[in-house]
């Protein structure tokens, strides 16, 4: 068994054989000493990819082939958005409903039986009894109650609406966010390739003291944040495929579709939710109108056929008996005008709800108008980067080629090139985020 020697015992050792200083040795020894330790870490790196990529294939759900059109078919049988559809129709037949009449009531019945001599010919008045009696409520209550019930399927429609234009602009933000980690994520591999070259570069360098020693350290540290970057880009990646899945149930292979920004009219209608908003005033005003109704009287008949038997001292004749009944609105001063200042308040509100909807509508628009400005400015800036420095990189091989530069620096170039490229798929995915959130604000044809 062999027994590693400690630094000291090496330092004692060179300076023997070779005759050179303390401070050479020294040199050396720490040289030595970095190139080991950049060979664990390049094999660290080496296991830390093949992990990615394995959890990738591995925990990633299977992808599917699609056009975005298919996805929008897919989108479209979204139980949510399915839950909406079937609220719409109830209140469609709840307002037909709203229009008929109540049931009428059918009674039988015997009146005035004697209890101690039962029967039906020793006393006049027995009889036996069959009545019928139907409500008829006023028309005024009816039609307010069906006209509320189509306000509430109307809300119910836009309601659906918004919500799909919402999903669809998720839908097209997570295909976006996919494209972009996968943009991140190659850039990130070429970066940590890259690195590799710069290492052996760097080693060369110091070997003819032209670089520093700890120059090797600050590289490993640089492939360290790669590491951590594809570790973070693992984890988006999972969490937009979940949310893919819940969106369409799989992860699509669809391309991410060219958008087309809608330009706002500055008509506060063209907003989902100011019609989501105007619907809801919609049914306040049903409200009022089914308040006001409640001081309409309300009528009622009872028709009642009374079948005799015929006594020894009295006729048999059949006796028919009928009412009409009405309501009178004796107790409106607690009843029907409370319930009608409260349907007033609640359409004061809704009216605020409107308002209160337009203002925050037109504020997500600038809001998301101002994050597609700053990231297509963003990205420009970023261009004019990789332009600057792509010019220093030719000036630099020139030099390199020329004798009188090292190579390093090129690779250095390079490197940052990769970055400015992934902070541009950033900017980009950004920039598509904001067009999808504005385009789900307004209604579309």
């Amino acid at each position: 068994m062999t027994t590693p020697i400690s630094l000291s015992s090496a330092h004692w050792v060179l300076c023997s054989i070779f005759g050179v200083s303390s401070k050479v040795t020294s040199h050396i020894l720490i040289q030595c000493n970095l190139c080991r330790l950049t060979r664990v870490c390049q094999f660290s790196k080496s296991l830390l990819k093949v992990s990615v990529l394995f959890s990738i294939l591995v925990f990633s759900p299977p992808s599917q082939a699609q056009s975005f059109e298919d996805l929008e078919e897919l989108l479209l049988t979204h139980p949510q958005l399915q839950s909406k559809s079937y609220q719409a129709e109830s209140h469609k037949e709840r307002s037909d409903a709203a229009m008929g009449l109540p049931d009428p009531t059918v009674s039988l019945g015997v009146n005035n039986f004697p209890i101690f001599d039962p029967s039906f010919s020793e006393f006049l008045p027995t009889n036996k009894a069959i009545g019928f009696t139907q409500r008829f409520p006023n028309r005024a209550s009816r039609k307010a109650r069906s006209e509320s019930e189509l306000a509430k399927a109307n809300q119910s429609d836009e309601m659906r609406e918004q919500l799909y234009a919402a999903m669809r602009a998720e839908l097209i933000a997570l295909l976006h966010e996919s494209n972009r980690i996968d943009k991140q994520t190659m850039l990130a591999m070429q970066r940590d390739a890259k690195y590799d070259q710069l290492i052996e570069v760097v080693e060369s360098e110091v070997g003819g003291g032209r670089s520093p020693v700890f120059r090797l350290a600050e590289i490993e540290a640089e492939r360290a944040e790669v590491a951590r970057v594809l570790l973070d880009l693992e984890a988006q990646k999972i969490q937009v495929n979940s949310r893919l899945i819940y969106l369409v149930g799989s992860v699509p292979e669809t391309s991410p579709p060219v958008q087309r920004v809608e330009i706002w009219s500055g008509d506060a209608m063209d907003f989902y939710a100011s019609r989501v908003a105007d619907a809801t005033l919609k049914i306040s005003d049903s409200a009022i109108d089914e308040a006001k109704s409640a001081w309409k009287p309300e009528w009622s008949t009872q028709l009642v056929y009374q079948q005799r038997e015929a006594g020894s001292n009295f006729a048999g004749d059949d006796w028919v008996s009928a009412m009409v009944t009405v309501t009178v609105p004796f107790w409106a001063k607690r009843k029907q005008a409370p319930n009608l200042r409260a349907a007033e308040a609640n359409k004061a509100a809704a009216k605020e709800a409107l308002s209160n909807a337009r203002r925050q509508a037109s504020a997500q628009y600038a809001y998301s108008n101002a994050t597609l400005a700053a990231a297509n400015k963003a990205r420009a800036v970023l261009e004019q980067k990789i332009d600057a420095i792509s010019n220093e990189i030719l000036a630099q091989r020139a030099n390199y080629e020329s004798g009188a530069g090292d190579y390093a620096p090129i690779i250095d170039g390079e490197i940052a090139i990769l970055k400015l490229r992934a902070e541009i798929a950033a900017e980009e995915a950004r920039g598509a985020v904001a067009a999808a959130q504005m385009n789900a604000l307004l209604v579309t044809p």
